[in-house]
């Protein structure tokens, strides 16, 4: 689904990435691990167009990508959920995800509001509600939500346990795992080790905005020292 070589991002003279590589296969869930500015969101804002690289290529689905404005990335099927979630606070939950609307694609998954409000049974509940009056937790399952109704094949999510409580974390877990099954592609930043374990197939982990480790989580576990240097606080 998604290739990405050679990657460098700079912020003015700042060299932020590094020749970051990363691969994220169909219907499976990669993790991007590493400290708070190890380069995490950068690394997915330049995947989407919002930071453009200096180098290196990016591929989604065979067709090279780098460079392109994040409208453009965004109808190809790529969806991204920022970590600031960014809902209309004044719309109620059913009009922000009515913003989110595009038509189904014809391949892969397509998602209504009711299969929304299936996977999310808390925003059934309250789809009347201004979208300010939810919690964290409920705000960040709002834009994970809006996201899933533009039809996305690959979604780039952005610390999505950050901030909220132990149950939504716990929901979560369940929420990604049925985008899995429903043939969604995930690429999910995150400092939760043990969240993150639940969740994803294998693991990338980023140190200064380098690749330090890349593989499954067996294999991060034969390696100790990988994670006590790059993950513990």
């Amino acid at each position: 689904m998604l290739q990405v070589d050679g990657l460098n991002t700079f912020y003015g003279g700042a060299h932020i990435l590094r020749d970051v590589a990363l691969v994220v296969g169909a219907r499976e869930v990669v993790a991007l691990l590493g400290r708070n500015g190890a380069g995490k969101s950068t690394t997915m804002r330049s995947i989407m167009g919002l930071v453009r690289p200096r180098s290196g290529r990016v591929r989604y689905e065979g067709r090279a990508i780098a460079g392109w404005p994040a409208y453009k990335v965004c109808r190809l099927g790529l969806g991204y959920v920022p970590e600031d979630r960014r809902v209309f606070r004044a719309l109620t939950v059913l009009e922000n995800l009515e913003v989110g609307r595009r038509a189904a694609r014809g391949e892969g998954p397509t998602w209504s509001v009711e299969a929304l409000f299936g996977l999310f049974p808390n925003l059934a509940e309250r789809r009347r509600a201004p979208a300010g009056q939810l919690s964290g937790g409920e705000q960040q399952m709002l834009t994970i939500a809006r996201t899933l109704m533009g039809q996305p094949r690959l979604v780039l999510l952005d610390e999505p346990s950050e901030g909220i409580s132990p149950r939504i974390v716990e929901d979560m877990v369940g929420v990604l795992g049925r985008m899995k099954q429903a043939g969604v592609s995930v690429l999910l930043s995150e400092q939760n080790l043990h969240f993150a374990r639940l969740v994803s197939d294998r693991a990338v982990i980023l140190e200064k905005g380098t690749v330090r480790f890349e593989g499954t989580f067996a294999a991060l576990d034969r390696a100790p020292d990988v994670a006590r240097e790059t993950l513990a606080v």
